[in-house]
């Protein structure tokens, strides 16, 4: 049991492992010996990128869409979750099953109404174009965590609020918005890499060099590069470490609410 779960971790994590290390050697390491440890630790592949091809923007970019597209799509999710939790209304069942279905569709699928809708909302090559797609995109599974993640919060601390006087909002943002805290960070986490790493859309909603996004750069990098695998390996870093220290800053937090999903769900 335990070898099979080792051998499992040692699978998922060696590409990653070998790409940061690879990102110190120079290229005649590499080709010599593709999974030797560099002789020495060398930065220039990292100070070339960020010099030479605009790494600095790309990232940048990437990091301000996904980050108010998570924050933004937090917020209104977060409410229209904890109404479904907290409160009865008809077809309440039916909402948060359409909702939840929309995981189901491919999201590639929807991209000829996206394209026309954001051209014709005049977004098209614009950050606030992405942001609107990323905000949409996280919907199904932020209500889904956030659904579970109210349910477990005892009824009784809004029964009592009520009873004070306490309106709607003090109720949800002063008792249930801290208490939801572990769900909110793997909504927040899952959205955001999520955001971070997608490619298509930033393919196909922008066109202008200063509005790409990290993945679409890898894109064009990988032709720039060809040969230069220190470049490749260092590009691929910087996208990669990101994600990593978020996921190991909230790791207790995402952790609470599985264990609360896996008891409400």
């Amino acid at each position: 049991m335990y070898a099979t779960l080792l051998f499992v971790v040692i699978i998922s994590i060696f590409p990653i492992i070998w790409v940061i290390i690879s990102s110190f050697k120079t290229n005649a390491e590499i080709l010599n010996n593709p999974f030797s440890l560099p002789t020495s630790i060398n930065f220039n592949a990292y100070i070339e990128v960020f010099e030479q091809y605009d790494m600095m923007l790309y990232t940048w970019n990437s990091f301000i869409i996904s980050t108010i597209a998570s924050l933004i799509a937090l917020l209104c999710f977060a409410m229209g979750a904890y109404v479904i939790a907290k409160y009865n209304f008809k077809g309440k069942n039916l909402f948060y099953a359409l909702f939840t279905l929309t995981l189901l569709v491919p999201g590639h699928t929807k991209a000829q109404p996206i394209f026309s809708l954001i051209m014709n909302l005049d977004l098209y090559d614009k950050k606030s174009g992405l942001i609107l797609v990323y905000i949409s995109a996280g919907m199904a599974i932020s209500m889904f965590i956030l659904r579970n993640t109210f349910l477990s919060i005892p009824k009784e601390l809004n029964e009592a609020a009520e009873i004070d006087g306490a309106s709607f909002l003090r109720i949800f943002f002063t008792i249930n918005l801290p208490l939801a805290k572990p769900g909110l960070a793997t909504a927040g986490i899952l959205m955001f890499l999520n955001n971070w790493n997608e490619y298509f859309y930033a393919m196909l909603l922008t066109s202008s060099n200063s509005n790409r996004t990290l993945p679409l750069a890898l894109g064009f990098f990988n032709e720039s590069f060809s040969y230069d695998y220190t470049k490749m390996f260092a590009a691929l870093t910087i996208a990669i470490v990101p994600g990593i220290l978020i996921y190991s800053f909230a790791q207790e937090q995402v952790q609470q609410s599985v264990a609360a999903t896996g008891i409400k769900g």
